[in-house]
């Protein structure tokens, strides 16, 4: 199964949206931790570890771009309505790690969450091997 017990913090305010997006992610192998706005994404990190963050832009009180801004340890995809020309990058540029567009499409969702954590994964492991061979400074 393509999520195998991956967590993925969904913070969305629109409940059908949250619906759909936490069904499919489910019937894909991924746990699900729900939150409703930046803040509450914020203060579940304390609690949570989750795998991958998926950040509705537009969100009561703290909205997406500023809460992704102050977690930037995990990586936060926008999930957003705002889909006109230039806006991916627009995102992207604020920090995102990436990109999924409202309406969801199943198959690009899946895609983008796994290129993020592949990535991450990825990343990791360079930072471990870096370590491994650059030589301690303690005697």
């Amino acid at each position: 199964m393509q999520g195998s017990g991956q967590k993925v913090l969904l913070v969305e305010d629109n409940h059908m949206n949250m619906v759909l997006v936490k069904e499919i992610l489910t019937m894909n192998g991924y746990e699900i931790i729900e939150a409703g706005s930046g803040t509450e994404a914020i203060t579940s990190l304390a609690a949570e570890r989750p795998d991958i963050i998926l950040m509705d832009l537009h969100l009561p009180g703290m909205d997406g771009i500023t809460a992704t801004r102050i977690i930037k340890a995990i990586p936060v995809l926008a999930l957003t309505a705002s889909a006109m020309r230039g806006e991916e990058d627009k995102i992207l540029r604020q920090g995102f790690d990436g990109y999924v567009a409202k309406p969801i499409e199943i198959k690009k969702l899946l895609e983008a969450i796994s290129t993020s954590l592949q990535a991450q994964r990825h990343l990791k492991a360079a930072l471990e091997k870096e370590k491994e061979t650059t030589p301690s400074s303690t005697p």
